[in-house]
């Protein structure tokens, strides 16, 4: 454990699986104290485990980012917790919705637009709220490199709500620095997630497909994608400002 995030409160949405628990981890690695946040109570608190089982401090909330109300709730528990929130992560998302455009079904189409997009608006409205009024801090959005800088066949809608991340971001950025606080976002091509494989396919078969999509020839690993957000929310990336940071194995370059 180091002392990186020493005495910085840290907010993680969908903390409880996959990137957002990687991203949660770290900050705790880093001396932070963590509120994990999402929709199901065990696999927070299995994040939380991992974190005070390492010497960490953690707690979990259950929240639905589609409800402003429950966004609300869930800064204030924090703060009331901790006493400030210093970084936001907003990373919960789904991807749904799969089809042609033509063929899109409207109430995944909602779904799918309620948790990715305004989801993401609401966090960011709820957390901005608070560090406006107590100094500044410091947010990242989770993306993808589906949206505004790729695009692929039978995924438009999510595609759609990703870049809508990308820009809101940057909107939010340009927005809200003069609050003394730096709105930036990170962008992940394939990881080592399920979202990566496809159905029946073993690691094995991921991984060789993976050699010959990507330049770098190989996902990304987890701890790759949480370093790249603790980055940008430390303060040696104090002058980054609306950065979409793709982290992506040269698959957009």
């Amino acid at each position: 454990m180091t002392s990186r995030f020493a005495s910085k409160n840290v907010l993680v949405t969908g903390g409880g699986t996959g990137i957002g628990r990687a991203i949660a981890l770290a900050f705790a690695q880093h001396d932070a104290t963590v509120v994990v946040a999402g929709r199901s109570a065990e696999p927070l608190m299995q994040t939380v485990k991992l974190i005070t089982d390492g010497g960490g401090r953690a707690t979990a909330v259950t929240a639905d980012i589609t409800r402003s109300e429950d966004v609300a709730a869930l800064v204030a528990d924090a703060v009331a917790t901790y006493g400030s929130l210093d970084v936001a992560v907003n990373n919960a998302g789904t991807l749904t919705a799969f089809g042609p455009v033509g063929d899109i079904d409207e109430d995944q189409w909602s779904a799918l637009v309620a948790v990715n997009l305004t989801g993401t608006l609401l966090s960011m409205k709820h957390e901005i709220a608070h560090m406006r009024r107590n100094g500044g801090g410091a947010i990242v959005n989770v993306a993808s490199s589906l949206g505004a800088h790729m695009r692929l066949a039978g995924l438009g809608a999510y595609v759609a709500t990703k870049a809508a991340v990308s820009a809101l971001t940057r909107n939010a950025a340009l927005d809200h620095i003069g609050d003394g606080i730096r709105i930036n976002a990170v962008s992940p091509g394939p990881a080592d997630t399920p979202m990566s494989f496809q159905p029946g396919e073993t690691q094995a078969e991921r991984d060789g497909r993976m050699r010959g999509q990507l330049p770098a020839g190989r996902v990304a690993s987890l701890d790759e994608i949480a370093a790249a957000v603790l980055y940008l929310a430390s303060p040696e990336a104090g002058f980054i400002v609306g950065t979409d940071l793709l982290i992506d194995g040269g698959a957009t370059a």
